[in-house]
């Protein structure tokens, strides 16, 4: 599946399964001025969100969504049978959209896999609560599980966050300039060199003089230097990757 939302015509889609659709669109609905981020790139139909309630679909007079889990334990379990519904009434909608269940137990969010998303029409995003979902309705629809990190949260809503604003910057006309995005952590396997702004010197911290020589090759020099020092500190899983891959080291 290639070529975002808005290359058909369509703006690219992004919709939350969850039991709380009043915690979207959350920070992605906020904007700053004379700057088309996703706040105003919703509100320009570059992309656009919808949260699916899914206790609508419960069927008993209680609008009972879980259960506790077989075998014993702590907590109670998300149904399959709600879910399915959801998921169901939700794809009639969308049609053929990924779906992506945020969870501890998924494979880590990378920037590929974000780029690869933002790239297509849109995704949908399960919001699990509880413990967690029935694994019979995700092994049904053969749902990407996916994580944000190493710990544990109240729900998916915050990480189906996290994923959204990840995928909408990377639509065509809602960062400032694509230059920037180049340039980022992760995209070219290493994470940001540092960034310094005026006053040239503060509290007797001076940026460094490269930066102010204007000679670009020094400084492109310079920041690749200390992206590669920082992944090599901070990340040697990626600095083992990039050292190995096929990352193209000369593009600055």
């Amino acid at each position: 599946m290639t070529g975002n939302g808005q290359a058909s015509g369509k703006p690219w889609q992004a919709v939350a399964l969850t039991l709380f659709p009043q915690m979207f669109p959350g920070s992605l609905g906020q904007s700053l001025a004379g700057q088309s981020l996703a706040g105003q790139a919703l509100s320009e139909a570059r992309w656009a969100l919808e949260s699916v309630d899914i206790r609508a679909f419960a069927s008993d007079k209680h609008r009972t969504v879980d259960d506790s889990p077989c075998g014993g334990g702590a907590g109670m379990v998300m149904r399959a049978d709600v879910v399915d519904l959801a998921i169901c009434a939700t794809q009639q909608k969308t049609g053929d959209l990924p779906l992506v269940y945020m969870t501890p137990r998924g494979r880590p969010l990378t920037q590929s896999r974000v780029r690869a998303l933002a790239e297509g029409p849109g995704v949908i995003v399960l919001c699990g609560r509880y413990e967690g979902v029935d694994q019979r309705v995700l092994d049904a629809h053969g749902v990407e599980e996916i994580s944000i990190g190493d710990y544990v949260l109240s729900g998916g809503e915050v990480a189906a966050l996290v994923l959204f604003d990840a995928c909408v910057r990377l639509l065509p006309g809602v960062m400032g300039s694509d230059v920037s995005g180049d340039e980022e952590s992760f995209e070219q396997g290493l994470l940001e060199y540092p960034l310094y702004t005026r006053p040239a010197e503060w509290q007797g911290r001076k940026v460094p003089d490269v930066l102010m020589s204007g000679h670009h090759k020094n400084i492109r020099a310079w920041r690749r230097e200390q992206a590669e020092a920082a992944t090599k500190d901070r990340r040697p899983d990626l600095w083992t990757e990039y050292a190995l891959g096929p990352v193209d080291k000369d593009k600055t």
